[in-house]
């Protein structure tokens, strides 16, 4: 009699490894308005309209870690993870990421209240930041986490952001780019703390891949919003420049 028995589940250095190969193949740095950002060939006006855009994912992040921490019943983790949502908010007000990222607004030339309201976010970027908020909301605790892993490759693409603006958008002042800076030291340290639960709450295959599953939807809501950014921006210049000539 034939039993169809769950494969086993995967060693930490392989189920890592798994995590890792999913994620960096499918990270938007890849992504073709990124590298045309790290080759310095956005415009002013889409550069700004990345800002713009982004940062309305930024006011998603500590949305999306106080229904992470609502999941958990552990004071420990809790404690832990509270850590991000002030990272974001600060622990005042002008402190911490989200007010970082209106100083980045101000130096690429936007209005920073006029950054905030968020009025003029594009759909499409709304629509996928939002389905974030809403993947988490709707996964159990250790997907909601296992989500978070795309800051496993932040700190490189924070070390080659900054290479790339100080080097091809001079126009931009170097104490803007302190979002990018901070992102590149706390990353590190919150990925390694995300990856040690993912590890030791995924006990059986099936939990290892939905782990995986989760951190590739993460990275196809990044993906998205730039395939947004690309169109309205990017692809919409080159007709409007194709239409002239």
């Amino acid at each position: 009699m034939r039993t169809d028995r769950p494969p086993a589940p995967l060693s930490r250095k392989a189920f890592v490894s798994w995590l890792t190969s999913e994620g960096r193949a499918r990270y938007h740095d890849r992504h073709p308005f990124h590298r045309l950002m790290h080759k310095g060939q956005l415009t002013k006006h889409q550069l700004r309209q990345w800002v713009l855009n982004r940062y309305y994912y930024q006011t998603r992040i500590p949305i999306k870690d106080a229904i992470i921490v609502s999941k958990s019943e552990d004071p420990a983790f809790r404690r832990v993870w509270l850590r991000r949502i002030q990272e974001h908010d600060g622990t005042r007000a002008g402190e911490g990421g989200l007010a970082s990222w209106l100083k980045l607004a101000k130096g690429v030339g936007l209005d920073p209240e006029e950054v905030r309201t968020c009025r003029s976010v594009l759909p499409g970027v709304r629509l996928a930041c939002d389905g974030y908020v809403q993947f988490v909301r709707e996964s159990s605790l250790l997907e909601a986490v296992a989500s978070s892993l795309t800051e496993l490759f932040a700190p490189t693409l924070m070390a080659q952001r900054i290479q790339a603006w100080t080097r091809h958008y001079p126009w931009v002042r170097s104490e803007a780019l302190g979002y990018f800076q901070r992102r590149r030291s706390r990353a590190s340290l919150e990925a390694k703390e995300a990856i040690d639960f993912v590890v030791s709450h995924a006990t059986t295959y099936e939990r290892q891949e939905r782990a995986v599953q989760a951190l590739m939807k993460k990275t196809e809501i990044l993906w998205h919003l730039l395939d947004c950014l690309y169109a309205a921006s990017v692809t919409h210049d080159r007709i409007h420049r194709q239409t002239e000539a």
